[in-house]
């Protein structure tokens, strides 16, 4: 899937989140391994995608002027946010 077709707004890019952190679930990755990538992500993110909105905009700034433990932070909650569902994932 094209990240420009889901980078538009907050639910749906919290929605496309959510399916990928799913998908790895069921491919049986760890939950650590799933918040490492999920950092490695918002560093990529960060370096190479214009925010499309408000709330993508406020991560990325707060992203700019966090070190590695905030960042790893940030990966853990933004995990925490798209999965908050029933049974699903969980705070570390």
């Amino acid at each position: 899937m094209d990240i420009r077709q889901v980078n538009t707004d907050w639910e749906t890019w919290k929605r496309f989140l959510g399916q990928a952190v799913e998908f790895a679930e069921e491919l049986g990755v760890s939950r650590e391994r799933i918040a490492n990538l999920a950092q490695q992500a918002g560093q990529v993110l960060a370096d190479n995608v214009a925010p499309a909105n408000p709330e993508q905009k406020a991560l990325k700034e707060l992203w700019s002027v966090a070190d590695q433990q905030e960042k790893q932070m940030l990966a853990n909650l933004m995990t925490k946010l798209v999965s908050s569902r029933p049974g699903g994932y969980t705070a570390f």
